[in-house]
């Protein structure tokens, strides 16, 4: 098992996710950590103390996915461009307020190239045989293994959810637009949002205070019986056996304690939502390219090079049509969920993949990327090879912390894992 400097269990003086080793040697320690796991894109010589005394996250040091700019640290996307190499001077919007919450940056993790496909070096701390996924890899694998409390990472089509399920943690994707994104390498205007890994959902909770302060809602009541929409999405791929028990099974937890759930499956929506993130996305991300091809095409990956050139004959025309009926569908999926608290649906098609050459699908994600809802995993299983499983849940737009608040108090009441379990590196 990986061990961490952080406490699970807090004392009157040392918060659950305070550090009790010297911070400033930190580096040093986790660079020992991660010779098999590669969760780490740069660690510096040593780490700056934190400015604020007793803020919300006093001491709690935290990874940041290599596309969000750290002040003294490169940003190089998982490229190789040799302006990257340079440190930046500022801090991302989303950095710089979780600094003035007393958290610590100590890293920039590893993310796939770009934030799109192309696979790091990560492995999965469960079995470094079988993919973190992507692309916010080494954010959720060093998050898993215990290195960090917290990190950020980021989603344009399932780069947060799908790397918490299968590194089994908590992955939460903030309602589009609600996390200032300035000091990011923003590739898909539409699509990209920020958001962050952590291993329970009350740090999620204190995270999402920092980030979006004054956005707490009321505490979900421990009595009250939700009412939950289920999708298992069935139109967009199958699922595994271990995937689809988990699923079902959460279900009928929710049932058999009071709570409602009701069966929908809107197939052709589905698809159709599928289809347009994948043209808007591809529009997008070829233009957001552009100057980064300018330095240098020939240093890209060849499947990032296919989808430029796809995106870029893309018509503006087609685009808009795209962002039309977007918008058409966000309104009458608005409509027809109006009534729930949270929608339960797969993360990801079943158990990590055996090999490190693919991320993993992100197909049960697409569509809350694009409708831009909030969209929580929650870690609940595992599979007969001991590797995790969970269940996506998606909340209403801009409601993030009632998604949260639920979701704070049923994960125990769904967990089903062992007591104790945690994250080894083979």
């Amino acid at each position: 098992m990986v061990k961490t400097g952080f406490s699970d269990k807090p004392t009157s003086s040392t918060p659950a996710d305070a550090m009790p080793l010297d911070i400033a040697s930190l580096p040093d320690e986790l660079r020992k950590r991660d010779r098999n796991l590669r969760a780490w894109a740069w660690l510096p010589d040593s780490v700056e103390s934190s400015e604020t005394v007793g803020g919300a996250l006093s001491g709690m040091p935290f990874g940041v996915k290599d596309v969000i700019d750290v002040r003294n640290m490169p940003t190089r996307c998982g490229a190789s461009l040799p302006e990257n190499e340079q440190p930046r001077p500022f801090d991302a919007v989303a950095v710089a307020q979780l600094r003035r919450a007393g958290a610590i940056p100590v890293g920039k993790t590893v993310t796939a190239e770009y934030a799109y496909v192309g696979p790091g070096p990560t492995r999965n701390p469960w079995n470094t045989a079988h993919t973190p996924g992507g692309s916010s890899s080494g954010s959720a694998a060093a998050v898993a293994a215990g290195m960090v409390p917290m990190a950020l990472g980021t989603q344009t089509g399932g780069s947060m959810i799908r790397p918490a399920a299968f590194n089994g943690i908590v992955g939460f994707k903030p309602s589009f637009g609600s996390i200032h994104r300035g000091g990011m390498t923003v590739l898909c205007e539409t699509l990209d949002t920020i958001g962050w890994f952590t291993r329970d959902v009350a740090l999620a909770r204190r995270i999402l205070g920092v980030l979006l302060p004054g956005h707490e809602a009321s505490q979900w009541p421990a009595d009250r019986l939700p009412r939950i929409a289920l999708l298992p999405s069935r139109s967009l791929g199958t699922l595994s056996a271990g995937a689809e028990a988990t699923l079902m099974q959460a279900a009928d937890q929710i049932r058999r304690l009071g709570g409602s759930v009701e069966m929908h499956e809107p197939d052709a929506e589905l698809t159709r939502l599928t289809g347009l993130h994948a043209d808007i996305m591809a529009y997008e991300l070829a233009r957001g390219m552009l100057p980064f091809i300018q330095r240098g095409e020939q240093r890209l990956s060849q499947g990032m090079r296919a989808t430029i050139e796809r995106g870029l004959a893309i018509p503006a025309r087609h685009y808009l049509d795209c962002m039309r009926e977007r918008a058409s569908l966000q309104a009458r999926w608005q409509e027809r969920f109006a009534d729930y608290d949270a929608i339960l649906t797969p993360s990801a098609p079943g158990e990590a993949p055996e090999g490190l050459g693919s991320t993993g699908s992100s197909v049960f994600n697409r569509v809350w990327s694009l409708l831009g809802w909030p969209c929580l995993h929650l870690p609940i299983a595992m599979s007969a090879t001991g590797l995790p499983l969970g269940v996506q849940l998606v909340g209403k737009p801009n409601q993030d912390d009632a998604l949260l608040s639920f979701a704070h108090i049923w994960h125990a009441r769904l967990d089903r894992r062992p007591a104790g379990i945690s994250a080894m590196i083979a």
